[in-house]
């Protein structure tokens, strides 16, 4: 995984102002759009698709910051913008959420060229997504992600999907947007605790394919926390610079891409087992992290150091390192035997085998279970 891209380091975002991130998958391909300005910069919306209709979804925290900006920028290209403002959570992803969006657009005739924007974190750009996978079959659609994690990750790569009461993310689609356009000033309004989530999310690209910014993060991690404009650009840009590597190689998560779920299969069994929105995705795929190292150095993967490293590192970006005892071992395991990764029954985990590089592994259940208890709380 040492092939990944050579970044140019800390000024480059800085120094250019603008960065463009380019996702290749042939006919599919499309830029990730980073900087500060972006939303009321006119070449952030120029190229996209043409249609008579523009459909604006958010929430209800999202939209009264920045959805009229947009919208603004929308009518310039659009004969008719319109709006969906869903309630704000994780607990709200699910089927609902899709009808209204549905309604919203059949009501208005929406035609096959109508194109979606989503305006929002994660939870925005995954139903978005799915409802234009979905809506005649497939409409464009573009993310406009405002969460660090979501500028990181979610909106990267076109993994759609909703929530199923035994499973996140069990219902969904791959499909890629037109354009991602990630305004780094729209961090200056995120809570401390979406910020730390977000963090969880870049945190794990060290690990897993740079391990120079594993280092980069360690010295960096206090100027993130303080949002020293800096730093978040650089380290959205180096996110987004691994990330558009390992999709261009495996879009549909056939083999390399699995590796960007590290930390998620104990993270989804939290925050399934908690109960959609008791904890932030990003609190329990750090806590999930830890775990994983763990169970790295406890199949002789990696050596001790690694766990003590990686705790530190994810309890200094604010993050939890002890999952709840009350979801309970046996439930713990259930709910992993779900995830989307495990083969006939058998939990399979993104584990690191050296600095910057991962592998796919199952390990007994009683190891498991240590590593469980270990860190429960």
């Amino acid at each position: 995984m040492n092939a990944t891209p050579s970044s140019p380091g800390a000024a480059g975002l800085a120094a250019a102002g603008h960065l463009r991130v380019p996702i290749a998958l042939d006919d599919r391909s499309y830029d990730i759009h980073i900087g500060r300005s972006l939303l009321t910069t006119a070449s952030s919306w120029e190229g996209l698709p043409k249609a008579r209709c523009a459909v604006i979804v958010s929430n209800e925290t999202v939209a009264p910051l920045y959805l009229e900006t947009v919208a603004a920028r929308l009518r310039d290209h659009y004969a008719q913008v319109l709006s969906v403002v869903l309630p704000d959570g994780e607990q709200y992803k699910g089927w609902d959420a899709i009808e209204r969006i549905a309604s919203t657009l059949l009501q208005a005739a929406a035609d096959r060229k109508t194109v979606l924007f989503a305006l929002g974190g994660g939870v925005i750009g995954d139903m978005t997504g799915f409802a234009a996978a979905i809506y005649m079959r497939g409409v464009p659609f573009v993310q406009i992600p405002t969460t660090l994690l979501a500028q990181v990750d979610s909106s990267v790569g076109g993994k759609t999907a909703i929530n199923h009461a035994l499973g996140k993310n069990m219902l969904g689609a791959f499909y890629q947007p037109q354009r991602v356009i990630a305004d780094l000033d729209t961090l200056r309004t995120l809570p401390d605790r979406e910020l730390s989530a977000g963090l969880a999310e870049v945190i794990k690209y060290g690990p897993i394919a740079d391990a120079n910014f594993l280092a980069w993060l360690e010295a960096n991690m206090d100027a993130l926390r303080a949002r020293d404009p800096s730093a978040l650009a650089y380290a959205v840009q180096r996110s987004c610079e691994i990330k558009a590597w390992v999709v261009g190689q495996d879009e549909r998560e056939s083999g390399l891409r699995a590796i960007l779920n590290f930390g998620h299969t104990f993270g989804h069994a939290i925050e399934t087992g908690l109960g959609y929105g008791e904890w932030l995705h990003g609190e329990a795929v750090g806590c999930g992290m830890v775990m994983a190292s763990d169970l790295s150095v406890r199949l002789g993967l990696m050596p001790p150091e690694f766990l003590a490293r990686m705790t530190a590192l994810i309890g200094r970006a604010g993050l939890p390192v002890k999952a709840p005892a009350s979801i309970g071992v046996e439930r713990f395991l259930n709910l992993m035997r779900v995830d989307k990764k495990a083969e006939d029954g058998e939990i399979r985990f993104v584990l690191i085998e050296r600095l910057g590089q991962a592998v796919m592994r199952s390990a007994p259940d009683a190891l498991v279970t240590d590593v469980i208890r270990q860190h429960s709380a």
